[in-house]
C-alpha cells in the first residue's frame, strides 16, 4: 500500500476501505491543469519571495510543465491510494525530482490548494457559459428579426388569450436568458477572488506576496479573510444557483417546443437531428431533445440541493464534508455547458409553420379584450364593457361563430354604441400594432427590443473578447 505524503503521525496504514471511501482523485482528476497551474503560481511566489532558493524554484516549475504535458497525454497513472489530484501530482513531482518537490507546498494546505483550484475551473467554466449564452441569445435575437410578421396565440393558463407576433414571444426568452447571464457575471466576479496563502485558515508565517500570486493568475483581488477563503463555498452554491434559474427557463422553453412540435399544435417541426424515435411504433418522431433539457432540470436543482444541504451545518473551517462539494458543480457544468451548445444548435433548424399559428392566432376569441377596449374608447366603463363582450362571446359560441364573422347588425343587438369602425379592432395585425406600450408586442415595439438586444449583445461580445475561443 503507497505510503501517504501526510502519514508521518500515523502508526497504521489506512485500511483499503478508508481509502476507497475517502479517495476524491477518480473525478478531481479533471482539476489537474486548474492544480499546476496554481502550482507553478504558488511556486514562482516562493522563488519571488526568497523562500525557497530561485533555482529550485525553477527545477519545479519545470517538472510541474512536463507532469502536465504527461497527464494530457494519458502518461500518468492514477489511482484510490493517491487520495486526490493534488497528492497525486505533488507525489509525481517527488519521484521526479526528489526531495526538491516536496518545497512546493511550503506555505500552503491543500484547504487553499483546493479552494484555488476550484475558483480557477468555475472562472473558466463560468467565461464559457457566458460565451455559449451569448450565441443562444443571438440566435433567438436573429430568428426573431427574420421572422418579423408571424403571428401566433398568446397563452394563458395553456388557453388562447391574446395574439402577439412569434418574435415577440422569442423575445421573452431573450430577456430570461439576458438576465441569466447577468447572474453568471454577478456569479464571475465573486469567484474571481485569489484564496492561496490562506494556507490551512490561519494563514503562514511565511513572508508570501499574494499580492503577486493573484496578478500572476489574473485575480484582481485576494480574499479578505483566511478562514472564510479555506471553507467558502457560496460561489459555488451561487454557480449552481445560476444554473438552476437558467435550467428552468431552458425548461419552459423546451416545454413549449414538445407542445408546438405535437399533433395538436403543429405550430412547428423539430429537425430530425433533435429527434429520435420508437423501439415500437414506426411512424414516432420523438422530442428527446428538449424532453431531456426539460429532465436535467431537476438534476441541476438536485446539485443546488445537495451544496446547500452539506454546507449548511458546517463550523468553520475545513471539514471532510466539503470533499462532496465537487461532483454536484463538475455535473451542473456539464449539463450547463451540453445544454447550451445544444439549445443554440437546435433552434436555427426549427421549421415554423406559420400558417397554423395565424389560424390559431384568433381561434378562442383572442380579440375578445381589444372589443371591449373598443367599447370602453367609447365611453362605455370597462366592466360593464366586459361583461358586454362575454355575452357576445356566448352568442358567438351558441351559433358556431368567431368575432370576425359577426355582421354590425348583431353588434347592436348588444349595444348602439357598436358602428362600421368596430372592424379594425377584429382584424389581428392592426390589433397587434395598437399594442404599443413598453414592451408590448406591437411590431414597432418589437424591432426596437430586437435593435437594443443587437445593441447589448456587442458589449456583451466586446467584454467577453478574451474568452472568444474556438470551443474544441
Amino acid at each position: 500500500m503507497t505510503e501517504k505524503l501526510w502519514q508521518g503521525r500515523f502508526d497504521q496504514p489506512t485500511n483499503k476501505l478508508v481509502e476507497d471511501y475517502t479517495a476524491s482523485i477518480h473525478y478531481d482528476n479533471r482539476l489537474f491543469r486548474y492544480d499546476i497551474e496554481g502550482s507553478i503560481a504558488h511556486c514562482r511566489m516562493l522563488g519571488e519571495c526568497g523562500i525557497i532558493p530561485h533555482d529550485e524554484a525553477c527545477t519545479i516549475v519545470e517538472a510541474l510543465g512536463e507532469i502536465l504535458r504527461d497527464l494530457e497525454r494519458g502518461k500518468v497513472a492514477l489511482d484510490a491510494s493517491q487520495e486526490d489530484i493534488h497528492m497525486a501530482i505533488e507525489r509525481e513531482l517527488i519521484s521526479r525530482i526528489g526531495d526538491t518537490g516536496g518545497k512546493l507546498h511550503t506555505a500552503r494546505s491543500r484547504n487553499d490548494q483546493i479552494a484555488l483550484d476550484m475558483r480557477l475551473y468555475l472562472r473558466d467554466v463560468l467565461s464559457r457559459a457566458r460565451v455559449l449564452l451569448l450565441e443562444l441569445q443571438h440566435v433567438l435575437v436573429t430568428t426573431a428579426e427574420n421572422l418579423p410578421d408571424v403571428v401566433m396565440p398568446g397563452f394563458t393558463h395553456l388557453q388562447h388569450a391574446q395574439p402577439v407576433l412569434f418574435a415577440h414571444h422569442l423575445m421573452a426568452y431573450y430577456e430570461m436568458f439576458r438576465r441569466d447571464g447577468e447572474r453568471f457575471g454577478d456569479c464571475f466576479s465573486r469567484t474571481n477572488v485569489m484564496p492561496l496563502g490562506s494556507a490551512a485558515l490561519a494563514g503562514t508565517t511565511y513572508p508570501i506576496d499574494m499580492e503577486w500570486t493573484a496578478r500572476y493568475l489574473n485575480f484582481p483581488r485576494v480574499v479578505a479573510n483566511s478562514m472564510d477563503a479555506v471553507s467558502d463555498r457560496d460561489y459555488m452554491i451561487e454557480f449552481c444557483s445560476a444554473s438552476a434559474i437558467f435550467m428552468m427557463h431552458v425548461s419552459r422553453m423546451a416545454e413549449e417546443l414538445i407542445l408546438w412540435s405535437s399533433q395538436e399544435f403543429a405550430f412547428i417541426e423539430i429537425s430530425d437531428a433533435f429527434c429520435t424515435g420508437s423501439s415500437i411504433m414506426p411512424q414516432k418522431k420523438n422530442p428527446d431533445v428538449p424532453e431531456l433539457m426539460r429532465g436535467k432540470s431537476g438534476r441541476v436543482y438536485g446539485n443546488l440541493m445537495a451544496l446547500l444541504t452539506i454546507t449548511k451545518g458546517l463550523p468553520l473551517t475545513y471539514n471532510r464534508d466539503l470533499q462532496e462539494d465537487k461532483e454536484p458543480v463538475f455535473d451542473t457544468a456539464d449539463t450547463l455547458l451540453t445544454t447550451l451548445k445544444l439549445l443554440a444548435k437546435l433552434l436555427p433548424e426549427i421549421k415554423i409553420n406559420e400558417v397554423r399559428m395565424a389560424n390559431m392566432a384568433t381561434q378562442g376569441f383572442t380579440l375578445a379584450t381589444d372589443l371591449a377596449d373598443y367599447l370602453a374608447r367609447r365611453g362605455v366603463p370597462f366592466r360593464k364593457a366586459h361583461h358586454m363582450v362575454g355575452q357576445v362571446v356566448q352568442y358567438c359560441i351558441r351559433e358556431r361563430k368567431e368575432l370576425s364573422d359577426l355582421t354590425l347588425d348583431e353588434f347592436k343587438v348588444f349595444h348602439k354604441v357598436f358602428d362600421s369602425d368596430v372592424f379594425p379592432y377584429l382584424d389581428i395585425h392592426s390589433v397587434i400594432d395598437q399594442r404599443t406600450s413598453t414592451g408590448g408586442t406591437a411590431a414597432s415595439r418589437v424591432k426596437e427590443a430586437i435593435a437594443r438586444a443587437k445593441i447589448d449583445l456587442e458589449a456583451s461580445r466586446q467584454e467577453l473578447q478574451p474568452y472568444l475561443k474556438p470551443e474544441k
